[in-house]
């Protein structure tokens, strides 16, 4: 359960329908055999002690006597068990019956959930025997235990504070008003434990797992459904055994039909409950009458199995094409409707053959396509200086012209030395001065001939680059609008390769060299061979690293531990934990320093799930310390 990760389990067992004695064996093992694997949570099928399809026999104290005997064996033989166990059963109480969920921890009874919505249509007919929990709450004495009989009850780990259990009995996900989810918004719980007896038909377990994956992302949760199994009577229904582990509206594994199994996957609930705190929906209502059962868990070293994405900004669940086409849609609405607002027909483009500026004019003629306007609206500039190279100039110009831009070269040269002369500057010394002093006269060119020309000058510069503030202070960093303002350098790159799909074969040509490029600002002279000799990632490092402690610092606000060990996870191939450590804490030193150029950034539209827009996304002061990120970084 190391940084938040707790290790969970969806298990069917083999059941004889009112075999209780038989029934609770197949409970114990499959208890046994899930914690021997590392788990601290598993959760059994509705009804599972008796099996869902008894019928009638519901009604006979009989069996009613036997269940109750089968989960005290349950709770002895599972004492030394440090495993919280979520088993279906039918309890009596005051002459009533109730479908339920008994929550078991070391041979402790820590609770009785009554189901609140008894189904009476097509195959369910539950009615005819079983009684709503809703608004029950008592102490009852059960399997040989005082025990709390309540569908308000939560179960919270007391060693993980985050770790916190609402039970959901259902027959069917598909159904409305499923029983735990007023208590997960109120309670603040991160983990559902679905208890189901959803029967099978044709294609129903792709609806079933799209409302899965719907749930825990729409709450945000983990949801883990299990399901009864084969064992049940085909008398009218077959049951699948479907298993489903999904947290944040993703699938994490899910079983294989028409086999009793256990299915695993590693849950963070601390990522679950820093999405909680983001939202004023999650808050716990001080009149609420929930009642949280505290527990003692014992904390387990995971051994993480399930994959961390190295480019989380690309997830692997979402089709590529797709997340390609909306996010440059988005990008283009954005710029075409700010143009549309402003009455503004043309745009100015500083193109310089990188990766940024290409995305920038891709984005930028598709705006113009959405308008009805034609190409040479754009007005592409290349403004070549002493770090330009051929390559990156011919590939701008090139670009620009088969795209049908108006192009135009300004060398900047005579322009930036006359300058140096100014202010003093000797241009021999490479410093910042000789750097900035191109990137502010470019912005000066762009801004003057947009203002000629009536135009509207659109912003190249990163959502990675912002983060590391690897921009000069009004000048690249500024513009009329930034359409990449939220796209990280991992996604420009794929943005850009989705267009050589479509693309001419001439344009495919131009992309294909441009992504082939090193990135560079390409503010120092070329080496001798004229070739680029500033190397962006030399010196600020690895770009999608810097992506991934982007992302899980802003968007779960992580801590330094939490992002390192993600990060050793996902990257264990490619870089060994001196690198990652190193380029950590540039990335946490440039984060925290270089937050008074965002706090001034200019409008840009927000198309990936992080903005540092002072408006609309990640808010912090410029004068905020990184002394406690860099030395927490240091002890790593």
């Amino acid at each position: 359960m190391n940084y938040g990760f707790v290790k969970t389990a969806c298990a069917t067992p083999t059941i004889r329908v009112a075999d209780c004695t038989y029934n609770s064996e197949q409970i114990i093992s499959q208890i046994s055999y899930a914690a021997q694997q590392g788990a601290s949570l598993v959760v059994f099928p509705q009804l599972c002690i008796t099996g869902y399809t008894c019928g009638d026999l519901f009604l006979h104290d009989f069996l009613l006597i036997q269940a109750e005997n089968a989960l005290e064996h349950i709770l002895l033989k599972t004492k030394s068990m440090p495993i919280l166990s979520v088993i279906g059963i039918p309890v009596c109480v005051d002459d009533s019956l109730y479908n339920c969920a008994a929550v078991i921890y070391k041979g402790e009874l820590l609770g009785l959930v009554p189901k609140i919505n008894v189904p009476e249509h097509g195959e369910y007919s539950e009615l005819r025997y079983f009684t709503s929990g809703k608004d029950i709450h008592k102490k009852i004495r059960f399997a040989g235990q005082e025990t709390l009989f309540s569908s308000k009850l939560v179960f919270s780990c007391n060693q993980l504070k985050e770790f916190k259990i609402a039970i959901d009995i259902t027959n069917d996900i598909l159904t409305p008003a499923p029983d735990s989810f007023d208590l997960l918004v109120n309670s603040n719980a991160t983990v559902i434990a679905s208890l189901s007896a959803s029967s099978e038909y044709a294609v129903k377990s792709q609806l079933r797992r799209d409302a899965v994956r719907i749930i825990s992302k729409k709450y945000p949760c983990a949801y883990l459904l299990s399901c009864a199994g084969p064992g049940e009577s085909t008398t009218d229904c077959v049951y699948s055994s479907h298993n489903i582990i999904a947290e944040d509206g993703q699938v994490l594994n899910e079983s294989v039909k028409f086999f009793e199994n256990i299915t695993y996957a590693d849950v963070d609930v601390q990522k679950l409950m820093a999405l909680h705190r983001t939202s004023n929906i999650f808050k716990s209502k001080e009149d609420s009458d929930i009642c949280y059962v505290n527990f003692d868990l014992t904390l387990k070293q995971t051994k993480l199995k399930r994959k961390i994405e190295k480019h989380p900004f690309i997830p692997q669940c979402v089709d590529k094409k797709t997340l390609c086409e909306e996010t440059l849609t988005m990008q283009a609405i954005g710029l075409a409707t700010r143009m549309k607002n402003a009455n503004i027909e043309n745009l100015v483009l500083g193109v310089s053959g990188g990766l940024d500026s290409t995305l920038a004019l891709i984005v930028s003629i598709k705006a113009l396509d959405i308008l009805g306007l034609s190409h040479d609206k754009l007005h592409a500039v290349s403004m070549p200086c002493f770090g330009t190279t051929k390559r990156t100039k011919s590939n701008a110009e090139k670009l620009s012209i088969a795209y049908g831009a108006d192009f135009k070269e300004i060398n900047i040269t005579k322009s930036v030395k006359q300058h140096f002369e100014d202010i003093g500057h000797n241009e021999k010394d490479l410093d910042t001065t000789f750097e900035n002093a191109q990137a502010r006269l470019r912005t000066l060119v762009l801004m003057d001939l947009a203002n000629k020309i009536g135009a509207l000058v659109v912003g190249t510069g990163d959502l990675s680059e912002l983060a590391l503030g690897w921009a000069t202070f009004n000048g690249d960093h500024m513009s009329m609008y930034a359409v990449n303002a939220s796209v990280p350098k991992t996604l420009v790159r794929h943005l850009v390769e989705s267009e050589t799909l479509i693309a001419s074969a001439k344009v495919v040509s131009i992309l294909n060299d441009i992504l082939s490029t090193p990135v560079s600002p390409e503010l120092l002279p070329p080496d001798k061979n004229g070739e680029i000799s500033q190397i962006t990632e030399d010196v600020v490092g690895p770009y999608e690293l810097h992506d991934f402690f982007l992302y899980y610092f802003v968007k779960y606000g992580f801590t330094p531990e939490k992002i390192f060990y993600l990060a050793l996870s996902a990257f264990k191939d490619d870089y060994d934990r001196y690198v990652i450590k190193k380029w950590m804490q540039k990335f946490f030193y440039r984060f925290f320093t270089q937050q008074f150029k965002r706090s001034c950034m200019p409008d840009g539209p927000k198309v990936t799930e992080i903005s540092l827009s002072p408006r609309n996304g990640f808010k912090m002061p410029s004068d905020v310390q990184a002394k406690l990120w860099l030395d927490r970084i240091n002890e790593l």
